[in-house]
């Protein structure tokens, strides 16, 4: 899995009179990860992109996967739950209604 990171150095200083006038906070590091939010799915594609015409839909409810864990994808088996309990994200299906 790829990942980048990045270093953000930040710090601030006070004006004014007092004894804060010359109070100059360290820098601070903080270091930032992007992670793959597709792991694995279709990784030979440049973009995954999916289209569906909501006329060709099978079911009156078609429920499509957002959270890139479905072993069915593009359509939602039901593995964000798994997910959101192990992250504590609150991630769902898009629904497509006929």
């Amino acid at each position: 899995m790829a990942s980048t990171t990045s270093i953000i150095q930040g710090g601030f200083s006070c004006g004014g009179g007092g004894a804060l006038s010359s109070f100059r906070a360290r820098p601070r590091r903080m270091v930032v990860r992007a992670e793959a939010v597709n792991p694995d799915i279709r990784k030979d594609e440049t973009k995954v992109v999916d289209s569906v015409l909501v006329t060709e839909l099978s079911k009156p409810l078609t429920p499509y996967c957002r959270c890139w864990r479905s072993g069915t994808f593009p359509l939602c088996d039901g593995s964000h739950v798994k997910h959101n309990k192990a992250t504590g994200d609150n991630v769902g299906p898009l629904l497509l209604k006929k």
